[in-house]
């Protein structure tokens, strides 16, 4: 009976050492891909995560239950698409997540994150790039908030991978065009200009810098309102009735109108309308138009984002686009003359 007691140790000693080699081993992997570690979590993973999040190396975006465009930026910082039901959740919670920072419009199911242990912080941007304070606020956010951090837009592939790629560089765990060069991972359009843009820009920032960010870090942000939504679409459509003019690039006079960004906008406005009350609280007929335009919208983005940069659209690539635009000014049209005028 001694001699099993003295072999059930010897077992409990030799597992120790083989996880703590393990844990080691997956430190040292971490610690080669960037100079500074942000990912001091993962070194101490606990027992409960079972599965292993992607390498800063991987040359293509990681799936798993719920969790899309799964992309490494730095130790700690990654970016992917919004969680999608509650396996995404569990999925977040097995691969040690701590933090979730949503950058996208549509409101963050905070309570299914909790659920799983996890905080949520909404601090959401445009497709036309990130505005100096909020750029602040992501980074800060990312240093001060328990990581590994998962940063998420709507799709995962753009809005997302600028706010990570930002903060991994203001914070010094990488450089701009090694971050740009993992946001050609997650498949960010060339057509965001605004967005790479923010990112050339970017610079290590001071602790005093960050120090003198926001640090609210909302757990959902307020929402605009229907009535400030419809204003935007509004606006939006006459500038995308001067792209289509300009043969669906930017038109000269207006170089601020970019397509992919003005699109993208539209299509999240859209998304965000189908889930408010405002909608879901009216008729079939209401829920059928707004559909329509989101899904016209969401169509129109895809053949925008499609092309290379610099590259100008076809005929046939033009009429696609044009039969998208028209199906959402036919939409509203309808849905104006029935629930508005």
């Amino acid at each position: 009976m001694m001699f099993n007691h003295q072999r059930v140790r010897t077992a409990l000693r030799l597992s120790a050492v083989v996880f703590s080699m393990l844990a080691i081993s997956t430190g040292a992997i971490l610690s080669a891909c960037s100079p500074s570690d942000r990912d001091a979590s993962s070194t101490a993973a606990p027992a409960s995560v079972t599965i292993a999040r992607p390498d800063l190396k991987a040359t293509k975006p990681v799936e798993h239950p719920g969790i899309h465009q799964l992309v490494a930026y730095a130790p700690g910082v990654y970016s992917g698409a919004a969680p999608e039901g509650a396996a995404a959740f569990e999925s977040l919670r097995a691969m040690g997540f701590k933090t979730i920072i949503s950058v996208d419009g549509a409101q963050p199911e905070v309570d299914a994150a909790a659920a799983q242990g996890l905080r949520y912080v909404h601090l959401p941007i445009q497709y036309s790039g990130i505005p100096r304070d909020r750029a602040l606020e992501i980074t800060r956010a990312v240093r001060d908030l328990p990581g590994p951090i998962y940063i998420h837009c709507h799709h995962g592939k753009h809005r997302s991978a600028a706010a990570a790629s930002v903060a991994a560089v203001s914070l010094g765990l990488c450089t701009p065009q090694a971050a740009e060069e993992r946001m050609k991972v997650s498949g960010t359009g060339a057509n965001y200009t605004g967005l790479f843009a923010v990112v050339r820009e970017s610079a290590p920032l001071t602790k005093q810098q960050l120090d003198a960010a926001n640090a609210d870090f909302p757990s959902a942000s307020k929402p605009k309102g229907v009535v400030q939504s419809m204003v935007e679409i509004d606006l939006i459509s006459e500038h995308l009735r001067d792209i289509e003019k300009a043969g669906w690039q930017t038109p000269a006079d207006h170089p601020d109108l970019v397509p992919a960004a003005e699109v993208g906008r539209l299509s999240d406005l859209f998304r965000d309308l189908l889930k408010d009350p405002s909608t879901t609280s009216r008729d079939a007929e209401y829920a059928r138009l707004m559909t329509e335009s989101h899904v016209a919208s969401v169509k129109l983005e895809e053949l925008i984002t499609s092309l290379t940069k610099g590259q100008a659209p076809d005929k046939s690539q033009r009429e696609a686009m044009s039969k998208q635009a028209k199906i959402i000014a036919t939409s509203c049209k309808d849905c104006h003359a029935k629930y508005r005028d």
